[in-house]
C-alpha cells in the first residue's frame, strides 16, 4: 500500500497505512456526507456539457476518507480530489461499496484515462497512467452513457487556478 500518492477509493496514503474507521465514525458517515456542500462541475463533451454536484477533497483527511462505507450517489453527484500536485497516483475500492468510474485529470482540466466499472471492495490497483492532479468518482457507468471519453475537458475552478 505505498506509492507517491495511493488512493483508497479517493483515500490516499502518502506512505502511511490508511486505518479503517472505528464502527461509531461508520455511523457518522452519512451526517457528514449530508452537511458538506457541493461544488458545480461541468464535463464538456462532443455531446455537449455535463453538469455534476461534486464533493470536494482538498486534504488529506478528506482523500483518506473519500467514498468509504457509502451505499448511495445520486446519479448527478461525484467526488472530486485535490491532489494539489502533478504526479502519478494510484487508487483501489478497499471499503467502498459503490461501483464508480474514476475520471483521471491532468492539471489544465483534460481528461486523460477513465478506469470504468471499478470492482466495490476491491484492493486492485487501479493506476492513473500519467500524471495527473485530480480524479472524479462517478457512479459507474456514467462515463459510458453520457459518452464521457479521454480528452473531453472538465471546468471546475480547481483546474483555472493552474
Amino acid at each position: 500500500m505505498f506509492s507517491t500518492r495511493f488512493v483508497a477509493a479517493g483515500a490516499v496514503a502518502c506512505l502511511v497505512f490508511v486505518a479503517a474507521p472505528v464502527p461509531a465514525a461508520r455511523a457518522q458517515a452519512p451526517a457528514r456526507a449530508a452537511a458538506v456542500a457541493g461544488e458545480p462541475l461541468t464535463i464538456v463533451t462532443k455531446a455537449g456539457p455535463k453538469r455534476f454536484n461534486v464533493e470536494v477533497m482538498r486534504d488529506d483527511a478528506g482523500r483518506s476518507r473519500g467514498l468509504m462505507f457509502r451505499r448511495h450517489m445520486a446519479a448527478d453527484h461525484g467526488m472530486l480530489f485535490d491532489f494539489e500536485r502533478d504526479e502519478p497516483v494510484t487508487m483501489w475500492m478497499k471499503n467502498t461499496y459503490l461501483p464508480l468510474d474514476m475520471v483521471f485529470i491532468r492539471p489544465d482540466g483534460t481528461i486523460s484515462r477513465i478506469a470504468a466499472d471499478t470492482e466495490p471492495l476491491s484492493t486492485a490497483i487501479i493506476p492513473s497512467g500519467s500524471p495527473v492532479s485530480a480524479v472524479l468518482e462517478l457512479n459507474a457507468g456514467t462515463a459510458a452513457k453520457l459518452g464521457i471519453q479521454p480528452g473531453d475537458r472538465i471546468e471546475h475552478p480547481l483546474f483555472k487556478a493552474r
